[in-house]
């Protein structure tokens, strides 16, 4: 299996986001079991293909809604972008055959005016719609006075303020049952995943907004079948209320993201394997080992902030020896010499690599920023 994805992002401190009215999720899409579960085809490609995978899906007491494509953006012209407007009464068809709500993706103010028509649940914004401002508030616009439930992705870069910006938008139209969706973000470097989890966005979401309920996209994050199950896992390791999984009745087949989109029954499986564990301990002995590895982890805490701060009151000498011999405060070689000899002790005290090379990323940001601050205190 691979490992958990937790890269370090660089989030400024935050206090709780204010005004937000926000509905409990159990009040208007309550899951049948623990993990509330959306799935459904990437894309509503046929009346035939979208019925049978809902009702194959429908078979799985564990499924809470089913999900389908109409529109779909696509970077290339000649793609599919979905059916279009008809493919709304296959959705609306299927929720009278299974009984289940439906939701499908809206990117204007026409695609909520027609879904809305048609009789559908849900609601949610795609990652490339979150990300302009003047998308998102034409869609509050056209939701104002509406109560229906709205699903936002995150952008497809890791802009948290673009997040909230939608979220907001929105609330502020009036729309109360609301959701996040996590799918992953744009990858500059090849990895395991499509789309990069940096699941630590997510933890600053909640900081924002802790009654905001988040739901995980595995299949976007993983990209692959094979990757879902332990996107999955790992999505309910952190306490995200929910998932949205793509099922296709005959994935291979599938006019869009056929690679990471499952069958129904290969579904089953997946969440028949999940383990949803609680957030707090029961056993005593269990919660008193915890607090006494926490007390140790504190101190060792303590311990870093104090050599840290011997570590800047060295990098402030170096500012004002720098400053007095006329140097250049950036050491391209030193640079590269202190990230690849700390990588390498990190290594040999089996430390993972990346997570050394971005903590000295960060240190020698700021060491750089303090020996600025000494050389302007100087010159002042």
């Amino acid at each position: 299996m691979q490992q958990a994805n937790f890269t370090t992002a660089l989030i400024p401190p935050s206090m709780p986001t204010e005004g937000f009215q926000i509905a409990p999720l159990s009040s208007w899409l309550p899951a049948k079991n623990a993990p509330l579960v959306i799935a459904g085809p990437c894309s509503a490609e046929s009346r035939e293909q979208f019925l049978t995978t809902a009702t194959q899906l429908a078979a799985n007491p564990r499924i809470d809604a089913l999900r389908g494509g109409v529109w779909k953006p696509r970077t290339r012209p000649g793609s599919f972008e979905g059916i279009g407007t008809p493919a709304l009464d296959w959705l609306v068809e299927a929720k009278q055959l299974t009984g289940l709500p439906v939701a499908t993706e809206v990117a204007n103010k026409h695609h909520v005016e027609a879904a809305l028509k048609a009789g559908i649940d849900i609601l949610w914004i795609g990652a490339r719609t979150t990300v302009n401002p003047f998308y998102v508030q034409e869609i509050a616009d056209a939701l104002q006075g509406v109560d229906v439930p709205v699903l936002v992705k995150n952008p497809i870069h890791p802009d948290l303020g673009l997040w909230l910006g939608a979220l907001e938008r929105l609330n502020a139209a009036g729309i109360q049952k609301l959701a996040a969706i996590h799918r992953g973000f744009f990858a500059y470097e090849t990895g395991p995943f499509r789309n990069e989890p940096k699941w630590e966005l997510t933890f600053e979401l909640r900081t924002r907004l802790p009654n905001l309920p988040i739901l995980c996209d595995p299949s976007h994050i993983a990209g692959r079948r094979d990757l879902i199950a332990e996107v999955s896992q790992t999505a309910l390791d952190i306490n995200m209320d929910g998932l949205m999984i793509e099922s296709h009745c005959n994935p291979d087949a599938a006019l869009s993201d056929a690679k990471q989109q499952i069958t129904p029954q290969t579904l089953g499986q997946i969440l028949d394997n999940l383990v949803v564990k609680t957030p707090h301990l029961q056993n005593i002995e269990a919660f008193q080992s915890l607090q006494a590895i926490r007390e140790k982890i504190d101190q060792l805490d303590n311990e870093m902030i104090a050599t840290l701060a011997r570590r800047f009151a060295l990098v402030n000498e170096i500012g004002i020896l720098k400053d007095r011999e006329n140097i250049s405060i950036f050491q391209l070689e030193r640079f590269f010499g202190l990230m690849e000899s700390r990588q390498e002790a990190g290594k040999n005290q089996g430390l993972d690599a990346a997570l050394l090379r971005e903590l000295f990323q960060v240190i020698h940001k700021f060491s750089v920023k303090t020996q600025v601050e000494a050389s302007g205190d100087l010159n002042s």
